[in-house]
């Protein structure tokens, strides 16, 4: 099979992935053999293949947010799973034993499995992952549009559950979006379904912020600016440390700052100020299955339409490169069906 191939780390170039030929995976006991249709691009992708998460596998085959059919099912896995359409997100397997598996925290697992960065994943023609780690997709759902829905759409759901806005009532809930690349314009379409108002800061003046309005933005503006209403609530999808003061400080009392990266750049000191008046700050890590199967759910039911470029898999360092730059509005997918060299 054909497949891009990262064998070092290192700065977001025209070369940094290789295509070449590797050998066909073979599904093992629990698990499965996908022939990849699409895979979404997100800025862990670029955290991964430049070397700002730690190096875990080499060679490495890229990519987490899968969308295709099983074509071979290992031991143990019905037959009946042959033909379905599936998608495949970051979490690619955990331990099952440790204290946060059985408590139910599976996101928090001690010896976990990732998709694209300890295991091969979707840049590729097919991909091999664990059955019970895999989302069944209705076949009338659009390849390319539902790949962004793998990653940015699931760890964006669980922001929302992160903001405490679940307990507090999301009616004219006012929340803040910081950065407004894939994550956040599926978020913010979850949100507002849900009765909230949503104020949307991004560095982007045209792409991003266009966007953010024509999905209903109650304010869109420059991410160092502060909303015209102080916020019950905020969510960082930008890796960018030095706005999380700038956020705070945004934050009404009693608010919650989400940061929704699996990387960023280093947080300047804060003011107590900042957190005084039961402001929080917290973090979210990977996801549960759980969060996958509720999001994907109320996705369908409201309908979430994603904004995507497509690229064939022989421009995928084309699309890192403009991932990295912010040229691109909405999500980055690669399409694995076109630009193999076969």
């Amino acid at each position: 099979m054909v497949a891009a191939v990262l064998r070092a780390p290192g700065p977001i170039g025209p070369a940094l992935l290789a295509l070449e030929s590797l050998p066909r995976p073979v599904a093992r006991a629990g698990e499965v053999v996908v022939e990849v249709e699409v895979c979404g691009l997100c800025r862990t992708d670029l955290h991964v293949v430049a070397g700002e998460l730690e190096q875990r596998r080499s060679p490495l085959v890229p990519g987490h947010q899968i969308v295709g059919t099983v074509v071979e099912c290992g031991p143990g896995v019905e037959r009946a799973a042959l033909g379905q359409r599936v998608g495949i997100a970051w979490l690619h397997r955990t331990c099952g034993t440790c204290r946060f598996c059985a408590r139910g925290d599976e996101n928090l697992c001690t010896a976990p499995e990732f998709t694209g960065w300890t295991v091969d994943g979707g840049f590729a023609q097919l991909v091999r992952a664990p059955w019970d780690f895999v989302y069944p997709l209705p076949d009338g759902l659009e390849p390319l549009r539902a790949a962004p829905l793998l990653c940015a759409g699931i760890i964006g759901y669980r922001c929302l559950g992160a903001t405490g806005l679940d307990r507090r009532g999301w009616k004219g809930a006012r929340l803040g979006l910081y950065g407004f690349g894939a994550a956040g314009h599926i978020a913010i379409q979850i949100a507002r379904s849900r009765g909230a108002e949503v104020f949307v800061c991004t560095r982007d003046r045209e792409r991003h912020q266009a966007l953010a309005r024509e999905l209903g933005a109650a304010w869109v503006g420059d991410a160092t600016e502060p909303p015209p209403q102080a916020l019950d609530a905020a969510i960082s999808f930008a890796p960018a440390g030095e706005l999380v003061p700038v956020a705070l400080r945004a934050l009404d009392a009693g608010g919650t700052l989400v940061l929704g990266g699996i990387h960023m750049s280093a947080i300047p000191s804060l003011d107590y100020a900042l957190l005084y008046r039961e402001r929080r700050l917290c973090s979210v890590t990977n996801n549960t299955r759980a969060d996958g199967r509720a999001f994907l759910e109320e996705a369908a039911r409201v309908g979430v339409a994603t904004s995507v470029q497509s690229y064939p898999l022989a421009e995928v360092n084309r699309a890192l490169q403009e991932l990295a730059s912010d040229r691109v509005r909405g999500a980055a997918v690669i399409d694995c069906r076109r630009g193999s060299g076969e």
